[in-house]
């Protein structure tokens, strides 16, 4: 079949769907899962070397490379099989074998990831679980008797699953070796990709709660500036009113509490967004697994709705709380602006009145000036049209003052009207 006509995208987006299979697997048996995150943002994330740290386990049990480029791999590293995962934020790592320990969750099953190996890992461990499956008893009273002896009561949950295909317990503390337990206890004849999908789901519901969790620490340190930042601008906002403050000096403070803010909302909006999406995903997988009660005890949502929950709301409130004071600060800042605008207007008309009078004067200056240019002009005009005329005068018998006389007011309404034909011309 020819591809020319398909979309470059069409192979490996379905592709994508079968790219993350549920592995198989059969009572008794036992998982062992760590998840590993950068501690910094995501886009810091070298995928490189989260592959070069996969090779370098594989080569501790002498198993084959993946290919590059990959961003899954499944292959058998001794009697466990590996199955790896590069997600956006963290790589996961799943490692299930038959059997189990005579000790319940033997940290030594998980020496299938060496702490040395753990350790140069590029980033930190945010993950790490413990799942043993055993096939039903009969007696449930002997499912009570064991996750008595193996959980804190106190925070147990535990629940009926997939109408009574299995039941999964845990109490969601870290054991003293660093692991999470969980236990599932699967009817008889359940099959393996029932019970692969059940400990895949255990799986992602305490590595996605433990990433959602992360905006929780995040909220809180946010939530510590929003309390100082918002008595400043509700005491900004409170001086709107007041006409007698330099309003400009008011709209740089706000407009730096603005920018403060929106720099806050840049650096939280992934975080957010994530926790948001973890949340969606975490109540997902608990909703698939269609939890009955057993023997009276918390379910897993219920244990999630008492405990998680309220968190969640937190990250919620905080984001709420950020874009509500953004909007605060945004409406605040307009109305300043347009009080500066109209103070700005008002000493403008001010300003625009005294050019006015300015104008007035340098105009009535103008015309003395102009007065006082004609006097000085025909001055000196008079006397050379004396000259010019005195040897006429003497010809004719007129003294000089008598010329000097008939001459002056002559000039004089020359200039004045040459001066007044000049002044309409510029005008």
């Amino acid at each position: 079949m020819t591809t020319a006509i398909d979309h470059p995208q069409r192979y490996p987006l379905v592709n994508e769907l079968h790219a993350r299979p549920f592995p198989t697997l059969r009572a008794p048996c036992h998982a062992v899962y760590i998840a590993i995150k950068e501690p910094s943002s995501a886009a810091n994330r070298d995928r490189e070397r989260d592959r070069a740290h996969l090779v370098a386990l594989l080569d501790r049990h002498g198993a084959p490379h993946p290919q590059t480029g990959v961003t899954h791999y499944s292959g058998q590293i001794g009697r466990h099989t590996l199955k790896w995962e590069s997600h956006t934020e963290f790589v996961t790592y799943s490692a299930f074998a038959p059997g189990l320990a005579e000790r319940p969750f033997d940290p030594s099953k998980a020496e299938v990831f060496p702490e040395a190996w753990v350790a140069a890992a590029p980033g930190r461990r945010i993950a790490s679980v413990l799942i043993r499956v055993e096939e039903m008893p009969e007696d449930e009273a002997q499912i009570a008797a064991k996750l008595e002896d193996w959980f804190v009561p106190e925070s147990l949950a535990c629940a009926s699953i997939l109408d009574g295909a299995g039941i999964v317990a845990g109490d969601f503390r870290i054991d003293p070796a660093g692991h999470m337990r969980f236990a599932v206890f699967v009817r008889p004849g359940t099959g393996e990709r029932r019970v692969g999908r059940i400990v895949q789901r255990l799986c992602e519901i305490e590595t996605y709660r433990a990433m959602s969790m992360l905006g929780l620490g995040q909220a809180r340190e946010l939530g510590g500036r929003l309390n100082a930042l918002d008595p400043e601008l509700s005491a900004l906002v409170s001086t709107l009113t007041d006409e007698t403050g330099p309003a400009e000096n008011n709209l740089h403070e706000l407009l730096r509490i603005a920018a403060e803010l929106e720099s806050l909302a840049v650096g939280f909006s992934f975080r957010a967004g994530a926790t948001a999406a973890y949340e969606a995903i975490v109540n997902d997988r608990i909703a698939v697994l269609r939890e009955d009660r057993f023997q009276g005890r918390q379910t897993f949502g219920e244990f999630m709705r008492r405990r998680y929950d309220p968190a969640m709301r937190t990250v919620k409130s905080v984001e709420n709380r950020l874009g509500a004071m953004l909007e605060r600060a945004a409406r605040a800042a307009e109305l300043l602006r347009t009080r500066v605008d109209v103070q700005r207007s008002a000493q403008n008309q001010l300003l625009l009145a005294s050019m006015d009078r300015r104008a007035d004067l340098q105009l009535r200056l103008q015309r003395t000036v102009e007065g006082l240019s004609v006097v000085a002009i025909s001055y000196y005009a008079v006397n050379l049209a004396a000259y010019l005329v005195a040897p006429l005068a003497e010809v004719a018998g007129v003294g000089k003052t008598a010329s000097l006389a008939v001459l002056t007011p002559l000039v004089f309404l020359a200039v004045w009207a040459m001066v007044r034909q000049l002044r309409r011309s510029v005008h």
